[in-house]
């Protein structure tokens, strides 16, 4: 018996050697949570929590054989890796393939639906990064001329579909390589001068009706509360019923009354927060925190420039992700459509974390020994 138990030791020492175990740790609970978050929102459904366990199993698979794969073979892959993943983005914009209530964000597989433009969010860092490190940092104009190029092709592609708040996301992602590269403060600056500029334009010739409803919804929700203001109205209310401890699990009347919009996918910390109150957003949030910060240190202590710039850039952007959710269902930023990672109800957004996680931990698994 004690030589089955080593035997088994040992083969799950070998499966799980190139996991980091405490960013594990963390989004296993973060899973669990959102589980368990779901299960309630969803009306007790055990369909939403079964289809969302399997996308999940789905993620940490793809997790861990990224997580397998040295640095230096993930940095040979990433132009094919990014070139390939442009070409779905591509298809949902022929008519016909494209699907989504809003534009073609989606595509029909059949057996289930493909959001291409969450794939960037991973693929793109990897671009960015995999041409900055072949050049002198801090990056020169030109180079930082081609940078913007890689990331404002995808972006803008993102845009056409139309997908405002996965574009913002996925150009970020981008945005946060050329931090980490060296780019001097005052390109940001004058990135953000720009598109101020250019904003009146943008309001006029390129949002849609649906996109300025947002816009003017998120500057005065109370202007129309049963239409438009409607969702961040009683998001807000859900937040504050939760108070300190909140109404219990599975109590939350907001959702349960069908009063929260989209309860199961982007407004599903709204009912964390009635149901667990201010303790359950402490929780979550600390455990967000966490994951953050150990990709940031898996980063920091990186064996060569791809390697910092991808697991650096994928930490920032997992920490946007949560601020613009929570800020999007406390009213404090408009509602773009950007899901909470790990909770909210979703296929594509799930897996694509994972898999980025996994090359955050390829790089923790493939630092020198001694730097561990």
């Amino acid at each position: 018996m004690s030589l089955i138990l080593r035997w088994l030791l040992d083969l799950l020492l070998r499966f799980t050697r190139t996991l980091d175990l405490p960013l594990l740790g963390a989004l296993l609970a973060l899973m669990g949570i959102g589980l368990a978050v779901l299960y309630s929102a969803g009306d007790e459904s055990m369909r939403l929590v079964f289809a969302q366990g399997a996308r999940f199993a789905v993620g940490l698979g793809f997790m861990w054989l990224l997580s397998r794969v040295p640095p230096t073979q993930l940095r040979n892959w990433t132009p094919w890796v990014y070139a390939l993943s442009l070409l779905p983005l591509m298809a949902v914009l022929i008519p016909g393939l494209g699907a989504g209530k809003h534009g073609n964000h989606w595509l029909n597989l059949g057996v289930f639906y493909f959001q291409p433009a969450e794939v960037l969010k991973l693929s793109l860092p990897m671009m960015a990064a995999w041409y900055l490190n072949r050049r002198p940092l801090p990056p020169r104009f030109s180079v930082v001329l081609v940078a913007a190029v890689i990331v404002g092709i995808p972006t803008g592609l993102i845009l056409l579909q139309p997908d405002f708040g996965t574009a913002m996301l996925v150009g970020i992602s981008g945005a946060f390589v050329l931090y980490l590269a060296g780019l001097p403060w005052w390109w940001f600056g004058a990135g953000f001068s720009a598109i101020a500029a250019i904003a009146p334009v943008a309001w006029f010739w390129l949002l849609r009706p649906y996109q300025k409803d947002r816009i003017l919804t998120f500057l005065n929700p109370e202007s129309d509360p049963l239409g438009t203001g409607w969702n961040i109205i009683q998001s807000k209310i859900a937040i504050g019923a939760g108070g300190f401890t909140g109404k219990g699990w599975g109590e939350g009347s907001q959702s349960h009354l069908n009063y929260i919009p989209e309860h199961t996918t982007d407004f599903i910390f709204a009912v964390l927060s009635e149901e667990f109150g201010w303790l359950g957003v402490a929780l979550v949030l600390s455990l967000y925190l966490f994951v953050i910060g150990r990709c940031l240190w898996i980063a920091s202590g990186a064996r060569d420039g791809y390697s910092r710039l991808v697991a650096g850039a994928l930490g920032l952007a997992f920490c946007v992700y949560v601020v613009v959710n929570g800020g999007m269902i406390a009213g404090l930023l408009p509602v773009v459509g950007v899901p909470m990672p790990l909770l909210s109800y979703g296929g594509t957004s799930a897996v694509s974390l994972l898999a980025g996680l996994g090359v955050v931990m390829a790089v923790q698994a493939h630092r020198p020994v001694h730097a561990r």
